[in-house]
């Protein structure tokens, strides 16, 4: 763990608890020794369960009480063809959680001290061999937009002087799910390969380094965007020739860009064809140590867990 975290108890509220990310962070907060309550979209059926429902603003507040901390990883998956239906769906379950969430924080008596906000690289859009930070504006395209929106939902909180951060991930290094889940069994068959041309770069991250980022986050003073990616991006060509090591299959069928285009529309063309070469220079100021900075060691990381 980095240092000049805290170290005290938090009583913290999770949010798409049973995604790829809240499904390993919610029980190693729990072993960090906090107190998690999950949100959920149902009637609470245990004690650290608390029903809400994002899209008509209510949530049971009464079982609030106390909590000092918000982590929001709620949001449409973005692995479906985006209709016009489709990304009302996807801009609509970020934009409106962020805002709920951030409203019951500054409202909260005493009001809550962090609110932790699940985002995406994809802000900056497709920025070719440019190196982005932080400090870099946003790109275009409709991810772009939707994570400028998402960010800005969290304004009730930074108003009312709770520490809001936004993390913008890469991808998610593990075999449990997101990308590196749907390409391994065409790497196992040796079907694998780069996408497109391989020279777009791709920023990613191990599950190891999301969770701890994620504690990090509730534990410290960190605050404002944060590039939630490994130090050493890599391009997907790169990406493909370490999946291929890993698993001792040869990766060299490319996935050509118009196939992409033709099979998975504007989705393929900005998740798999856009780059970006984010760099975690807030984390690194902050003091975080990666758990796996480099891409070998995070796929090492995945296909152990």
């Amino acid at each position: 763990m980095p240092d000049g975290v805290h170290t005290f108890t938090v009583k913290i509220v999770v949010s798409g608890a049973s995604g790829l990310v809240g499904s390993a962070l919610v029980p190693a907060l729990g072993t960090a020794g906090h107190d998690v309550i999950r949100l959920v979209r149902r009637p609470a059926a245990t004690p650290d369960e608390v029903e809400w429902d994002p899209a008509a603003g209510t949530i049971d507040r009464a079982r609030l009480s106390g909590v000092q901390a918000f982590v929001n990883l709620s949001g449409a998956n973005l692995d479906q063809r985006w209709t016009d239906r489709a990304k009302r769906e996807i801009l609509e379950s970020r934009t409106t959680t962020n805002a709920l969430l951030a409203t019951i924080a500054a409202e909260l008596e005493p009001r809550a001290a962090a609110l932790v906000c699940a985002g995406g690289a994809g802000i900056y859009g497709d920025r070719g061999d440019e190196t982005v930070t932080e400090a870099s504006a946003p790109g275009s395209g409709f991810l772009a937009e939707v994570m400028v929106q998402t960010e800005a939902a969290a304004q009730p909180a930074r108003d009312a002087g709770v520490r809001v951060v936004n993390f913008r991930q890469g991808i998610v290094l593990s075999r449990r799910g997101g990308a590196l889940r749907r390409m391994l069994p065409f790497f196992r068959f040796g079907a694998g390969g780069p996408v497109g041309n391989g020279k777009q770069w791709w920023s990613w991250v191990a599950i190891s380094d999301v969770v701890t980022s994620y504690r990090f986050a509730v534990e410290s003073d960190l605050s404002g965007p944060v590039n939630l990616v490994a130090p050493n991006p890599v391009t997907s060509r790169q990406f493909a020739q370490a999946l291929g090591r890993a698993i001792r299959r040869p990766a060299v069928l490319p996935a050509p860009a118009f196939a992409v285009k033709l099979l998975f529309g504007e989705k393929g063309e900005e998740v798999l064809l856009f780059g970006q070469r984010a760099l975690p220079a807030r984390l690194l100021d902050a003091g975080f140590t990666f758990d796996a900075p480099t891409i070998d060691v995070g796929m090492a990381r995945a296909l152990e867990e």
